[in-house]
């Protein structure tokens, strides 16, 4: 712990003394003085006392948060739904794990350690780390509701898992990363998250129009074709299925 500390010292008044004269061996000569001066004959005011001023600062060096120990170099901060949109349509094939933690949860900490080991362990796959208190509204659209939580995409196959495990469950998480994380190949390019999900984080403001600019299937006349969304569902105030139901007219 590094830190400075600063004292600042202050003495005020000043301290005459005076000494009793007495017969003593002065460096061995005799000292004898007849008349006696008490310090009673003198009109002396005694000392002030001494006043004392300290200062003190402490500078504490900045801990590393738990949820910042272990990083490894495929485990990414997620700080805005953009970079989770862009996250996972540039990861490709490769598989991508979010994992929704919250600084508070005492199960996300006691499980971040083995996260860190699985990560090491599988450089290919991406884990993306989204902290709940800091993107509760992008989580809340997300339907995340109990931590910590996990959701596995790959490829055109889009989200293929979700589900919530503890250090007691853990196993859960190995069984996903082994079924989903060994070589395959995906025809086209990623998916990512949702249509409905791109839609809820549009209708809170957590997505514009140039980011919600994709083809959505859609079935008319009992033919799949597809729209051009183009709709900027951050400038009003509407719900999911109002969204939704005019993106489907």
């Amino acid at each position: 712990m590094a830190y400075s500390l600063k004292t600042r010292l202050s003495v005020f008044g000043s301290c005459e003394g005076i000494l009793d004269n007495t017969n003593k061996e002065f460096l061995g000569k005799s000292s004898d003085v007849s008349n006696q001066i008490r310090l009673s004959h003198w009109n002396v005011e005694p000392p002030r006392p001494m006043s004392i001023n300290a200062q003190a600062s402490i500078c504490i060096s900045k801990a590393q948060r738990w949820w910042e120990k272990t990083l490894k170099p495929n485990m990414v901060e997620i700080h805005s739904a953009k970079e989770l949109k862009d996250s996972l349509l540039n990861a490709g094939d490769r598989l991508v794990i979010i994992d929704f933690y919250s600084p508070g949860c005492g199960g996300c900490r006691a499980l971040h350690p083995k996260i860190s080991q699985l990560a090491d362990s599988n450089p290919d796959a991406i884990f993306l780390k989204v902290n709940y208190e800091e993107l509760k509204a992008m989580c809340h659209a997300l339907r995340i509701h109990v931590l910590p939580f996990f959701r596995f995409y790959r490829g055109a196959e889009g989200k293929v898992c979700s589900f919530s495990c503890t250090n007691a469950t853990i196993k859960k998480f190995k069984n996903a990363l082994g079924r989903y994380g060994t070589d395959r190949c995906s025809i086209g390019p990623a998916k990512g998250l949702d249509e409905s999900e791109l839609l809820a984080l549009a209708s809170i403001g957590q997505l514009s129009r140039n980011e919600l600019s994709m083809d959505y299937p859609v079935k008319k006349n009992g033919f799949e074709e597809f729209v051009l969304s183009g709709l900027d569902l951050s400038d009003n105030n509407m719900g999911l299925k109002e969204s939704t139901e005019l993106l489907m007219a």
